[in-house]
């Protein structure tokens, strides 16, 4: 037989559209959830590594930073939250079907049963990429923040503003993924036939 027989069993993919459509929508929730949380820690580690190590290193020229320019790694920490607040909003709108078993009942609202799977996943996604632009560029702020503020003190505050607007990267996307997510209801019971 060749390898580009077609299969003729019911199980068969006919690709990755096929794949995709299939997995269930508590799949695509979870996955939503796990990404918004996972890349705002990642993106809230990468800022604190870039930010703290350029912090210890020019303390030792400039002690007196150390305790200010920690409001850099706070910056940078909040991308985090920022993510764990989008992963507790996700994770109380997922709900299970009142009824157990493999096959859903008659009648079932897919539409919306699919809607609520993508629309989370699209809204952790969103918040969670966007937290790592947030983490990063705070963190090559904070960076440049320690840096100058060893050399001189009144260039400090002027940073520290570059930073705030920075950190609002963060604050964006946690709110488009409200947004987003707003509209998303897994339905548990079926639609009845008789209005």
């Amino acid at each position: 037989s060749s390898s580009s027989a077609q299969c003729a069993s019911e199980y068969c993919n006919q690709g990755w559209a096929e794949v995709l459509t299939h997995m269930s929508p508590y799949g695509y929730a979870s996955f939503g959830v796990a990404f918004g949380l996972g890349l705002s820690v990642i993106g809230a580690a990468w800022g604190i590594w870039l930010t703290g190590s350029s912090l210890v290193g020019a303390a030792v020229k400039a002690p007196r930073i150390r305790s200010k320019n920690l409001i850099s790694v706070i910056f940078c920490e909040a991308t985090a939250i920022y993510g764990v607040i989008m992963a507790i909003i996700l994770t109380n709108k997922i709900k299970a079907p009142e009824t157990s078993g493999y096959y859903l009942e008659d009648g079932w609202d897919y539409n919306g049963y699919y809607y609520a799977g993508y629309g989370m996943f699209s809204a952790g996604l969103s918040v969670g990429l966007t937290n790592i632009a947030s983490g990063i560029s705070v963190g090559i702020a904070g960076s440049s923040c320690a840096i100058a503020d060893a050399q001189d003190s009144s260039l400090f505050v002027k940073i520290l503003i570059v930073e705030i607007f920075a950190s609002a990267l963060g604050i964006f996307g946690i709110i488009v993924g409200i947004i987003q997510s707003n509209a998303c209801e897994f339905p548990t019971f079926a639609i009845s036939n008789n209005y």
